[in-house]
């Protein structure tokens, strides 16, 4: 057998490719990572036309660490002739789909990326001194470190998750969106629930192309409010805000994590300001679209009745309760940390763990580990719970990954600043004085 990898990665979404393209770069280290997919996807059922990323171009795989990488956006655009249309097109958040073209691109250009490769078990040998991955097709893989970046799974909420496996009704999540959407185009009455930046993209999708019948957006949330774009307001996506998370005690990271949804759960103002155009364009010559927006409401019941969808309704600040009925539901409803149970299964015990039973990750991405494994095992937006709301932000990608790098070496292989915000977060602790004397 081949000698044991100094780095692992099991899944290959824009994170560990992040890290793999960091990691090309350094001499004599041996890495490889492994995606079951026969090539690099992202996020193909919400490829609507006209959706942006949320974050700037720089907000690539490695330009925030590393801006004259060969696996830079601007490499990318140069690679394919398109710097003189890019540089007069003036896009700051490019089109989602040209972000998906761009990673896809990228992976094909590192030797260390294996696609069509599933992980299935990661276990501890102590005679090897190394991790064990069982690896379908390529057999048994010896690394020292390996890095988690099997993403994050679609979630639905508790009431419909029944329906959206009976093939009798039409539940699905928005994931699934464009594959669903000439069946919703053409159904009588549709609902989208969920009011984050997918529900209003859906629901702006089927606004447009909807020209009759019933078309409703739900969200629990008090209203459908834009995301934080201050520019001060996002230095909460900054390595600074995130060493400040993760030093904070735990109950009080649960109760900020909620507090913050319109970090994470807003939506972008030019879709607001879509949706309002298009409404207001249905009311020239009088009338009112059918169309109903209703924030505050939460689905907390729901059953199939005849290949219709009848869902039970509470408006919290009303205290008010009502049922819906309806052809098809779209749940925009986020998407949640996968269980990493099965393929940690047995080194499952000597995991270090919160008091909320959730696995436990140090400031450098390390899952905490008994003394005698000698490995590290690093996560990848798995760590929402001690690093807070920009886990899943692309903007922090390059520098997570430069953050683990340089730990798997044990030696600076990127320089990252030591100051990121203007903002300063939290005081003084160690009895340090503040400010003048």
């Amino acid at each position: 057998m081949s000698p044991a990898l100094d780095l692992a990665g099991v899944g290959v979404g824009p994170f560990n490719l992040s890290l793999a393209a960091l990691a090309s770069s350094v001499v004599g280290l041996r890495a490889r990572f492994f995606e079951r997919g026969p090539e690099f996807r992202w996020h193909p059922g919400l490829m609507i036309d006209g959706t942006t990323v949320q974050v700037p171009f720089l907000a690539d795989l490695v330009s925030l660490v590393e801006p004259t990488h060969p696996l830079s956006f601007l490499s990318y655009l140069r690679d394919r002739d398109r710097l003189f249309p890019f540089y007069f097109a003036e896009r700051f958040h490019i089109p989602r789909a040209e972000y998906d073209d761009y990673c896809r691109w990228a992976s094909e250009r590192l030797p260390s990326v294996h696609f069509g490769h599933d992980v299935r078990e990661v276990r501890w040998s102590a005679e090897d001194g190394a991790f064990e991955l069982d690896v379908a097709p390529a057999g048994r893989v010896l690394s020292r470190n390996v890095v988690l970046g099997v993403g994050t799974a679609p979630v639905l909420p508790e009431p419909l998750r029944p329906l959206a496996a009976d093939p009798a009704v039409r539940v699905l999540h928005s994931a699934d969106y464009l594959a669903a959407r000439d069946g919703l185009v053409a159904a009588g009455d549709v609902t989208v629930v969920g009011s984050g930046q997918s529900g209003a993209e859906v629901f702006l999708d089927l606004l447009r192309r909807r020209h009759s019948g019933g078309l409703r957006w739900l969200a629990r949330t008090p209203a459908f409010a834009p995301m934080e774009y201050s520019r001060l307001g996002l230095e909460q996506f900054t390595p600074d805000y995130v060493r400040f998370f993760h030093d904070l005690a735990e109950p009080t990271r649960d109760r900020l994590v909620p507090a913050q949804w319109q970090l994470y759960k807003g939506i972008s103002t030019d879709t607001i300001d879509a949706i309002q155009d298009e409404l207001y364009r249905r009311t020239i010559g009088g009338g009112w679209p059918e169309v109903t927006l209703a924030p505050g409401v939460a689905v907390t019941a729901a059953r199939a009745d005849a290949g219709r969808v009848e869902l039970t309704l509470r408006h919290e600040q009303q205290d008010a309760v009502a049922t819906l009925r309806t052809d098809a539901v779209v749940c925009a409803t986020g998407y949640a940390e996968r269980n990493l149970e099965s393929l940690l299964g047995p080194i499952s015990d000597a995991i270090e763990r919160d008091t909320a039973g959730r696995i436990a990750v140090d400031a450098d991405f390390r899952v905490g580990l008994r003394a005698d494994i000698r490995g590290a095992v690093f996560a990848q937006n798995a760590e929402r719970h001690t690093h807070g709301v920009g886990a899943p932000d692309l903007g922090l990608a390059a520098w997570r990954s430069a953050t683990i790098l340089n730990a798997v070496c044990g030696r600076e292989i990127h320089r990252l600043a030591k100051r990121t915000a203007f903002t300063t977060f939290g005081l003084p602790t160690g009895g340090e004085g503040w400010g003048s004397t």
